[in-house]
């Protein structure tokens, strides 16, 4: 195996988060929409719109064209309603950001995410981590399984882990972490790492 194909192994695959996220939304009813989420300042329309923004987002700094989608920092603009296609539209622009971030050339250099300039290396892991803890939040307002693979999890708990107790780090996008055992299982730690009680909804 030649070192770039090394190097390609080596980056993280959006891929199984997306699918697991898009699942998820097959099972989203339509008099759910109105549900509450663990995100409190959103009901389950509003986060299923948040998820089409970021998917676009995520795509767009991938291929780094800065734009309003790029520059827009995180609960600064309210979730419009979603699209009427949503069933559709939403895991399109998943599958789009997912592509986008196969490119090793997506992780070179820097980008912009959030209205934030940063590592592409981090901002797709970022991009990860955002498909991993909304995939929860979907399930837990629906009341569907999540099965989350191990690798993305590892991923997303080694991003946060550096905020936990550092307020200035984790900036407006999570709330203060949730103290969970730490021989609580992975995902409830990275759920508690986002600022989220795992709790929630059970």
């Amino acid at each position: 195996m030649s070192s770039e194909t090394n190097a390609q192994a080596s980056l993280p695959d959006l891929g199984p988060a997306a699918a697991e996220l898009t699942h998820l939304l097959e099972g989203v009813r339509d008099d759910q929409l109105g549900s509450p989420t663990p995100c409190p300042e959103y009901v389950l329309r509003d986060l299923l719109s948040h998820i089409a923004g970021l998917g676009v987002a995520f795509r767009d700094a991938a291929h780094k064209e800065f734009g309003p989608s790029t520059s827009t920092a995180p609960g600064s603009v309210r979730p419009p309603e979603p699209a009427a296609d949503w069933r559709t539209s939403i895991p399109q622009t998943l599958a789009a950001m997912v592509d986008a971030w196969r490119d090793p050339a997506a992780w070179e250099g820097d980008t912009q995410a959030g209205g934030i300039t940063l590592p592409a290396a981090i901002a797709g892991r970022v991009a990860l981590d955002e498909l991993v803890v909304h995939g929860w939040d979907v399930a837990r307002a629906t009341g569907q399984a999540y099965r989350p693979t191990p690798a993305d999890l590892e991923v997303s708990y080694e991003l946060l882990a550096p905020s936990k107790d550092d307020p200035a780090a984790r900036g407006e996008a999570f709330g203060p972490a949730v103290e969970v055992p730490d021989g609580a299982p992975m995902l409830d730690r990275l759920i508690g790492m986002s600022g989220r009680d795992p709790g929630w909804g059970r």
